[in-house]
């Protein structure tokens, strides 16, 4: 009970936070001071778990880079450029087609400088700058900073440093109350959620229908949201990948003849037939604490944050894809994973020489060490697909899933005996099955060479080369259930039987299935696995959607006019997933009729540096400030309108500017899209129809 009320809590509190302003990334700023001219400031970012901040100077057409301004230099000069304390993360990005920098957790950027005239001097400036996580970036967000003769003169520990020098500058955001007295602040973007602007109070210059810019936050927490908890969803899947995988197991030849043997030696080793069950139900709750206990030492020696990273770490990813084409040959038979007999033979006397509950427990270590041969792969599979999801507790509860499945026949069976009987007999049918994972083992472990590939830019696995080698591995699957590949330790096949033809027929169908993805064909079956559709470099299906206008109160006063409800896409030019999501998920057939058929589709750029024909005086924590660009307007929008400020970020309205469902963020589920649409799509029809 108390599990169940931690996931409903957990999933209310990410439901809670996806709805509010993010604020990943903390500045500190000081000013070393010394006896000697030459002085250095030091601009400290924090980064908050899974977010990283772009490195200084990356090639145009990217993301924005971390920047530095000094606007003012009285009494001083700068003695060359920011020095980074630590060296970036490089990764290629194929949207980008550039390499990308960037720092995660914590890193300084270190400015010398040189006073000329201490009477005089008086640095102001501003810091620029972008985060990114897996999922969502934010526009591009500005700290100010300043220093004067005051601080030169007294120790360092009085830096001043002023985050809202600048009242016309709408993007620093900074707390009202905030006092400039520390010698390192936090310079942090407050929570607006609940500080949205009055419609009274926004410019006449800002809109000609004030109603269109009205808030909306609480009509959409009205709605909920429609995304699940990731880390629920990353959990229940691991769980039941780890079961799956535990069923499995079972099959194999390491397992299924202990089954009867194990189950025999308890309902024969005493006439109590109540202990007998007692003693195997006890085995089985040894079998799960065990892997459970493997699974939270993986957590433990690499740490959590070790393993979030390994979902998106090239050089692992090439690592996991290497161990699983070893698991693939062992299971095709070239060689067996075995474990030192000298550790079974210890373990076997420790359970001779013991009795009661330890005896067992010894007893249930002995057969997960002996079946390891087997079971090795599978589990080395399972712990590298839960590292891969970025979920701390992933290994373990991938494990307890293994382990569940893995114990519960030989209690079942110590329960109810005489349902031995129907077993069926161990033959050549488990070395068949070893081969069938040998082969979805290999056709795994292109996914993870996909990622580091596509990290790479070596384009060695475009999505095309990838679908080929899929068809193969399953054509070649389909082929040996028929009987016309055989492995060395393979019995001969006299005839097919009904269960392999049927697995046959799966498997080649499955083939056929792919062929048209070789001409970009969508391929939603295997979509998480598959490279994203950008990478096909031959695509007959040119299912681009672009939008029909840059602008909302244009776009709005159009859906008005031809009386359609509207789809605001919030993004930015530097926002990966927001490329990712036009290209996966904008690109189903379904998703582009209903986008350019049925909505009004508006792409608002929040990142766009585009002067606006005059600066727009808004009222923002009861100050005034300035949008200069087309993007401070924008995402001034989305912060006061929608309370939010992440890319992408979807939201459905009509054409009076109300919301008719909850927002919808990054997640590259088709179906979910596509539900997502239809029930705003319904909701308009329905308040239409009133």
């Amino acid at each position: 009970m108390k599990r169940l009320v931690s996931i409903l809590a957990l999933a209310l509190i990410t439901l809670t936070i996806q709805a509010q302003i993010l604020t990943p990334v903390k500045w500190k700023v000081k000013l070393e001071d010394s006896a000697s001219p030459e002085k250095e400031i030091v601009f400290t970012a924090t980064s908050d778990r899974g977010w990283h901040l772009y490195d200084m100077d990356l090639p145009e057409g990217g993301p924005v880079s971390t920047s530095f301004t000094f606007e003012t230099l009285k009494g001083a000069e700068l003695i060359g450029k920011p020095v980074s304390s630590v060296k970036p993360t490089t990764v290629y990005d194929e949207l980008f087609a550039m390499n990308l920098r960037w720092y995660p957790g914590t890193v300084s950027f270190t400015q010398k400088i040189k006073v000329t005239d201490p009477a005089k001097f008086k640095v102001e400036g501003q810091i620029e700058f972008m985060a990114c996580n897996d999922e969502t970036c934010l526009p591009p967000d500005h700290v100010d900073f300043s220093f004067d003769k005051k601080n030169i003169q007294m120790d360092a520990s009085a830096a001043n440093i002023n985050p809202t020098t600048d009242k016309d500058d709408v993007t620093a955001l900074q707390p009202d109350t905030e006092k400039v007295v520390q010698e390192a602040e936090e310079l942090t973007t407050p929570d607006l959620t609940d500080k949205t602007p009055s419609p009274a109070k926004i410019s006449n210059a800002l809109t000609d229908d004030a109603a269109l810019w009205t808030p909306v936050i609480s009509e959409l927490k009205g709605y909920g949201d429609s995304t699940v908890s990731a880390a629920d969803t990353s959990w229940l899947f691991i769980f039941f990948a780890g079961f799956l995988g535990g069923l499995i197991a079972l099959l194999t030849p390491c397992v299924w003849p202990m089954i009867p043997m194990t189950v025999s030696f308890f309902l024969k080793r005493t006439k109590d037939r109540k202990k007998a069950i007692r003693d195997a139900i006890t085995y089985g709750i040894s079998i799960i604490v065990i892997y459970l206990i493997m699974g939270l030492l993986i957590t433990g020696i690499f740490g959590a944050s070790a393993l979030n990273d390994l979902s998106t770490n090239a050089i692992f990813n090439i690592i996991f894809f290497l161990l699983l084409v070893v698991f693939a040959i062992s299971f095709f038979g070239a060689f067996e994973m075995v474990l030192p007999a000298s550790w079974t033979n210890k373990l076997d006397n420790k359970a001779d020489s013991t009795t009661g509950i330890l005896s067992i427990f010894f007893m249930s270590f002995t057969l997960v060490l002996v079946s390891f041969s087997c079971t090795g792969p599978i589990i080395g599979t399972l712990l590298v697909q839960a590292a891969s999801m970025g979920t701390a507790v992933g290994p373990a509860i991938g494990m307890f899933g293994f382990a569940l499945a893995l114990s519960i026949p030989f209690s079942f069976f110590a329960i109810f005996p005489n349902m031995l009987q129907s077993m069926p007999k161990s033959g050549g049918w488990l070395n068949s099955v070893k081969v069938v994972l040998g082969f979805l083992e290999l056709a795994l472990a292109l996914k993870f060479l996909s990622v580091a590939d596509l990290a790479y830019g070596w384009r060695l696995l475009d999505r095309e080369v990838f679908i080929v080698l899929w068809i193969i591995i399953f054509f070649l699957l389909g082929s040996y259930l028929l009987g016309k590949i055989k492995f060395s330790h393979d019995s001969d096949v006299k005839y097919v039987s009904v269960p392999r033809l049927f697995m046959a027929i799966i498997s080649f169908s499955f083939a056929v299935y792919m062929i048209p993805g070789l001409w970009g064909a969508p391929l939603k079956a295997i979509s998480a696995f598959a490279p994203p559709l950008y990478t096909q470099d031959f695509n007959l299906y040119d299912n681009e959607v672009h939008a029909a206008f840059d602008d909302y109160e244009s776009g709005m006063a159009y859906a008005k006019k031809v009386n359609k409800p509207v789809m605001i896409d919030f993004s930015g030019y530097g926002c990966v997933n927001c490329r990712k999501m036009e290209a996966s998920v904008w690109t189903d057939p379904k998703v582009k009729q209903l986008l350019e058929k049925d909505y009004v589709l508006i792409t608002l750029f929040v990142d766009d540096k585009t002067k606006l024909p005059a600066p727009i005086e808004i009222e923002e924590h009861g100050k005034v400030r300035k949008l200069k660009t087309y993007g401070d307007k924008w995402s001034y929008l989305q912060r006061s309108k929608f309370g939010a400020n992440a890319q992408p970020f979807y939201v459905l309205l009509n054409n009076e500017g109300m919301p008719l469902g909850p927002s919808y963020a990054f997640d590259e589920d088709v179906a979910k899209y596509i539900q997502f649409l239809q029930n705003g799509l319904k909701q308009y029809k329905e308040k239409q129809n009133k």
